[in-house]
């Protein structure tokens, strides 16, 4: 159940009440952010954007015909070697901008059609978010709100935008701890990742899809298979079958290249074969999942 406008913009205001020692994602840099931006994500107390627009290419009930009301945040809490988007992630490629501007957006993303907002890689500026969300709302903001982050997120954080957030789209990585902190920076990823998988889904369970195949609330799970086993994916699928639920919707990401600093990599240097993105296809139905999109290796 949604909270009220004025309960979503007092719990905004009070999470943009922590940047002064900033222990938002799971890193929890303690940066005080009004002052430095040293964090892990690079971020200061200002919201900043990269870009807000109609995106026609998330999985078809996120997009569907009319697209996904996409805005991307700068910066990141996650320091992927081979991230595909590093100028925004890694470089902060974007524009700061008062929350009400964001407001603003999310209204202009709604009266262009779109089918949801859609906030990539939110984690660090939630607060500011949350309130947007809680302005928008008063302005006549009726369409789901989709969070689509890395899965490496606090669980307190989920915790507080429970009844804000319609559709979390989260990736599952890594199975390994050892190997998500040599390729993305990440500590303790495999518990923590797998805690927030948990929340979310208890906040708002499988995905739903209307008559007209567009999302409207639910969990889809984002797996890219990287080279060389690094994703563990028979385990993420194991997991997801016996202790989320075998009718969790997941999207096979057939998509790696060796972006960014990947050629320094022995194994992320590498792209994916066929027959090992074949094996993990077999893995998701050997697991019991059967739900989902694959995406075609090209």
């Amino acid at each position: 159940m949604r909270k009220s406008l004025d309960k979503i913009i007092e719990i905004g205001e009070s999470l943009l009440e922590q940047l002064d020692n900033c222990e938002l994602c799971p890193q929890e840099c303690g940066v005080d952010r009004t002052v430095s931006s040293d964090g892990q994500c690079g971020a200061s107390d200002k919201v900043r954007v990269a870009s807000c627009n109609l995106h026609f290419g998330e999985e078809p009930p996120i997009s569907g015909n009319c697209g996904s009301g996409t805005i991307f945040l700068s910066g990141c809490s996650l320091s992927c070697l081979y991230c595909q988007n590093y100028p925004i992630s890694q470089q902060l490629v974007g524009s700061e901008m008062e929350i009400e501007e964001l407001a603003e957006k999310i209204m202009s993303l709604q009266e262009r059609g779109a089918h949801n907002i859609n906030f990539v890689t939110p984690d660090h500026f939630i607060g500011h978010i949350v309130k947007a969300l809680g302005l928008a709302g008063r302005r006549g903001l009726n369409t789901p709100i989709v969070c689509n982050s890395s899965g490496y997120q606090k669980l307190e954080t989920i915790e507080r935008i429970e009844g804000i957030i319609d559709i979390y789209m989260a990736d599952m990585r890594y199975n390994n701890n050892e190997i998500a902190r040599e390729c993305s920076n990440a500590i303790n990823y495999r518990e923590i990742n797998r805690s927030a998988i948990k929340e979310m889904f208890r906040q708002v369970g499988n995905l739903e899809i209307d008559d007209s195949g567009i999302a409207k609330r639910g969990l889809l799970i984002r797996h890219l298979v990287l080279p060389g086993g690094l994703s563990g994916s028979k385990e993420i699928f194991d997991f997801l079958a016996n202790e989320i639920s075998t009718d969790i919707y997941i999207s096979l990401m057939s998509q790696y290249f060796p972006a960014y600093r990947a050629t320094e990599h022995d194994i992320l240097k590498k792209r994916i074969a066929a027959t090992e993105f074949d094996k993990v296809v077999e893995m998701f139905y050997n697991a019991g999942l059967k739900n989902g999109f694959i995406q075609e290796l090209r």
